[in-house]
């Protein structure tokens, strides 16, 4: 089921900086729409990995996590892993997010992604070449 998807450009920081400041959003969304129910995918097995050890957090990021920890504390929620070849919508997003100017929520399936959505709800394969 789709309930809401988002891009927000960073300025800096590493892939995984990244991926932890997406997580993070994401749970804020949560929290702010009083949703109780939340399942993260991410193609970071780190950031899986993170998520439960909070020592893999990086220090500037600690404070925000630990305000996250706490919301997710009012929700059953789940932070799994996805290849990132399982995911084509992310990928959509994330190439969107480099270019945006600010946080960008769609509360519906944006029409840029409504094949790749059925796509990957059809679990289709899908391949990445590299030429």
């Amino acid at each position: 089921m789709f309930l809401a998807c988002f891009v927000e450009r960073l300025e800096n920081g590493s892939a995984f900086y990244v991926e932890i400041s997406a997580v993070m959003r994401a749970i804020e969304i949560a929290n702010l729409r009083g949703w109780n129910k939340l399942w993260i995918e991410t193609d970071s097995a780190l950031m899986v990995l993170a998520a439960k050890n909070i020592k893999l957090i990086p220090c500037v990021l600690r404070n925000r996590w630990i305000n996250c920890l706490i919301l997710l504390q009012q929700m059953n929620y789940f932070i799994t892993h996805i290849f990132r070849e399982g995911n084509k919508c992310t990928d959509k997003l994330a190439a969107i997010g480099l270019t945006t100017q600010a946080l960008t929520i769609w509360m519906e399936i944006p029409s840029f992604l409504n094949n790749m959505y059925v796509h990957d709800r059809l679990r289709l394969p899908n391949f990445r070449f590299n030429l």
